[in-house]
């Protein structure tokens, strides 16, 4: 009993992929990478300067002589 309801799940799911999900179209596809890569860019832009100011503020620290 339990194999058949395995291969109705499993039929099920492949109609539910073909027939019922949408795909994105070539154009709207490009759009969203372009996206993902300019945020990305972005948030590494943010990182590094915090990195930049944070070490800067550390050889200040250290520079001391504390």
């Amino acid at each position: 009993m339990k194999k058949l309801k395995l291969f109705t799940d499993i039929q099920e799911s492949y109609n539910e992929l073909v027939y019922k999900v949408s795909w994105p179209t070539k154009s709207q596809l490009v759009e969203s990478s372009v996206v993902v890569m300019v945020a990305s860019i972005i948030i590494a832009i943010v990182i590094f300067a915090m990195d930049w100011i944070i070490d800067a503020i550390m050889h200040l620290i250290y520079g001391l002589g504390f």
